[in-house]
């Protein structure tokens, strides 16, 4: 138990590096007769809940979403929002990803699976497990490794467009990182890496805006 535990809170810890990203549970179904049945239902029951350009972001989608995320703040001991915060807030979460995604697939971006591997590895490396280990602690979270894979594979590719969008607005000044190394103490590489980091956090945040503001979204959760 303390062994599965500390894999879900590394394992949080090391994928929501510089972006915030959820993994999700997966509901077992009791029989293949009941599976076919529940997927039917859903699709019966879907409906659009945001179109972001030329795509649509599905209910069925955003309410995996919540899932993931009630059982990830469970985990960690963190209070939900209200429900209807918690939603829009998800949907408004899954619209900017949408948005990053189609700019990373116009422009070519894609992370094969030598990389995503290497990547995978090194999360259950630092987990202290095999990828074996590790694929039977994900289950036994009620998670699938293809799962995860994808989820990773996401991550990565939003995160090599954030980079190349925004590591090119970060500029430093000399007089920047002396002032830093007086005020806080450090040594040029400390400070260098620290202002470039907050102001490559504010500049994120207002490129965010910027591509939340140039896309056409309509956002349809509950009747919009």
């Amino acid at each position: 138990m303390k062994q599965k535990q500390t894999v879900s809170r590394r394992r949080t810890a090391v994928l929501a590096a510089g972006l915030a990203m959820v993994l999700g549970l997966t509901a077992v179904p009791l029989s293949l007769q009941a599976q076919e049945f529940q997927s039917v239902q859903r699709q019966a029951l879907d409906r659009i809940v945001a179109v972001v350009n030329q795509s649509a972001i599905m209910h069925s989608e955003l309410e995996e979403r919540v899932t993931q995320t009630r059982s990830q703040l469970a985990a960690q001991q963190i209070d939900l929002p209200p429900e209807r915060v918690l939603r829009e807030q998800l949907l408004d979460q899954m619209i900017l990803e949408e948005i990053q995604l189609q700019m990373a697939r116009e422009a070519g971006l894609s992370i094969d699976d030598t990389e995503l591997n290497r990547q995978v590895r090194s999360i259950a490396e630092s987990n202290d497990m095999s990828l074996e280990q590790f694929a039977d602690a994900l289950e036994a979270d009620g998670l699938a490794l293809a799962t995860v894979r994808e989820d990773i594979r996401r991550e990565l590719v939003l995160r090599e467009l954030q980079q190349r969008q925004v590591g090119s607005r970060v500029n430093l000044s000399e007089r920047e990182v002396e002032r830093f190394m007086e005020q806080e103490g450090a040594n040029r590489q400390q400070a260098q890496q620290a202002l470039f980091q907050r102001r490559a956090n504010e500049e994120l945040e207002v490129w965010l805006q910027e591509i939340r503001s140039q896309a056409f979204v309509d956002n349809r959760l509950d009747g919009r």
